[in-house]
């Protein structure tokens, strides 16, 4: 491992950045070490915004692709080499307006019925149930689960821990699934390894994302729910069958742990109740066409 290298992990340790944020940065920097054949810290910042170039008129890249590239250069250069230049501000990539999809709660009830594995069933059936992310819903403690307040300790996205009701029916069923395989430390430990019974996965190890993901796909596929959804649709459905039946905006902003009310307020858009509201006068204006 170069010192250059060494030094970039050691800062973003420093700044509490997550592994799979370090992973990710490091992969960007090697992207652009790969292209131009030299250290990075032998680039210009006209290089820079050559790179850039590549990515988005050559390769086009997707925006969240873009701006981890981006993220990583100017904690690159601005943190470990310390070199602040006015052009790292001018390559973020537009931002995308795309609306999510949401499930009704009859679709999720199907999608999650469908998943046959209890592990994985009850993991999603949990994001579901709390508005949970993929990284915040597989890798839960048991220490998590607090019964006696009925909440659920949530380690959040940029060490932004927050509680989220924890309702009696997904209680029980945690409590039914860790009587299976009585972990010490996670309420969904990773499986045993295919064609290897008895072979436990490493100590400590929660089920991976991709297995996960994989498990959703297929419950998915079983259910005849004809939507691109994935796991993070659970979230943005949560969030809106709560805005249907009345909660309050900013608790739902909180649950969820968005820093800001702008990012909860996209879900006003999508309930029921407001697509109702247009639907009389709609009606009206086309009557007669």
């Amino acid at each position: 491992m170069s010192p250059l290298r060494t030094r970039f992990i050691e800062d973003m340790q420093l700044h509490g950045y997550s592994p799979k944020t370090q992973a990710r940065y490091t992969d960007a920097i090697r992207g652009l070490a790969k292209y131009y054949r030299k250290s990075p810290d032998l680039l210009s910042e006209e290089d820079l915004r050559r790179y850039f170039l590549h990515l988005t008129l050559e390769k086009r890249v997707a925006r969240s692709t873009a701006t981890i590239a981006l993220c990583a250069l100017k904690f690159l250069f601005q943190n470990t080499l310390q070199r602040p230049w006015p052009s790292l501000k001018l390559l973020r990539p537009p931002r995308e307006q795309k609306v999510p999809v949401v499930l009704s709660r009859q679709e999720v009830q199907q999608i999650l019925s469908s998943v046959r594995v209890p592990v994985y069933r009850v993991c999603l059936t949990t994001i579901y149930a709390c508005g949970l992310r993929l990284s915040e819903g597989r890798c839960l403690r048991v220490s998590d689960v607090d019964a006696a307040r009925m909440v659920l300790h949530v380690h959040g996205k940029g060490s932004k821990d927050r509680y989220v009701p924890l309702p009696q029916k997904t209680l029980e069923q945690l409590r039914e699934l860790w009587r299976s395989h009585h972990s010490p430390q996670w309420l969904f430990p990773a499986l045993p390894r295919t064609g290897c019974p008895g072979v436990a996965p490493e100590e400590g190890e929660p089920i991976p994302g991709t297995a996960l993901q994989g498990a959703f796909d297929r419950a998915l596929q079983q259910s005849l729910v004809r939507k691109a959804a994935h796991i993070h649709t659970l979230r943005h459905s949560y969030a809106t069958h709560l805005l249907e039946v009345g909660v309050n905006l900013r608790v739902i902003q909180s649950i969820l742990g968005h820093s800001t009310p702008t990012t909860t307020a996209l879900y006003t858009h999508l309930t029921q109740q407001v697509r109702e509201s247009v639907d009389q006068p709609i009606n009206e204006l086309v009557n007669g066409l």
